[in-house]
């Protein structure tokens, strides 16, 4: 898989991948996207002491330093277990190009992003006092294989329909339904009716709510059942 490092409007950078024509984050702003969508969105909807956390799919690490930053800035006393998965993982040159660790005001968000990559896979380190984190080197489909604690927050940030559209059919989606824990958030960039309609179906509450900077709306889904 070719990728490029590209500068996105709110200045900060993603990838892209040209023979999908496809970018890992929005073109609008790659760092406000993941704030709007998965922390003002998601993290911050969630009330538990101890946080389960579901990713797909890791890609740059953005999202995983968003929630370390938010984590920063809240009670210390919260616990965050983090898992996430990733088939294809961006390699050194790649990160040091993209340099998240300068989006932050923490001094140790480079050492945080890391450990993020660096770390084996299926080996659950602490990244910070509290905050757990765990990635698992394989496809999504893959999912029904491991094992999770109840699953209360998901972020659904898988490639658009448009190049992968099984990523966003009932299958995977059932796959992540049976990870979570009932009143568990899944929050995704995508606004798409087909998946509304799956989610309900799956016995989720399911919101549409303002997007990001160039996406009118984002979905909130949680489940029921």
């Amino acid at each position: 898989m070719n990728r490029e490092v590209k500068l996105t409007s709110d200045g900060s950078k993603t990838l892209y991948i040209s023979e999908m024509n496809e970018n890992y984050h929005s073109s609008h702003g790659a760092l406000q996207e993941a704030k709007h969508v998965f922390i003002e969105n998601g993290f911050k909807l969630v009330d538990n002491c101890e946080i389960n956390i579901l990713e797909l799919g890791l890609g740059t690490g953005l999202n995983v330093l968003v929630t370390i930053d938010e984590f920063l800035r809240t009670d210390k006393n919260h616990v965050i277990h983090y898992h996430t998965l990733e088939k294809y993982p961006v390699n050194e040159h790649e990160i040091a190009e993209l340099g998240y660790d300068r989006l932050f005001y923490e001094q140790n968000m480079n050492e945080f992003l890391q450990k993020i990559h660096a770390c084996n896979w299926s080996e659950t380190i602490e990244i910070l006092p509290n905050f757990y984190f765990t990635k698992y080197h394989c496809d999504f489909f893959a999912l029904k294989n491991l094992h999770l604690p109840p699953v209360n927050l998901v972020y659904y940030d898988c490639f658009g329909a448009r190049v992968q559209p099984d990523l966003w059919g009932m299958p995977l989606f059932r796959q992540v339904a049976d990870k979570m824990a009932n009143g568990g958030l899944l929050t995704t960039y995508s606004s798409k009716g087909s998946v509304r309609r799956i989610l309900q179906e799956l016995g989720f509450d399911v919101q549409k709510k303002p997007g990001p900077p160039g996406k009118r709306e984002m979905i909130n889904a949680i489940k029921n059942k």
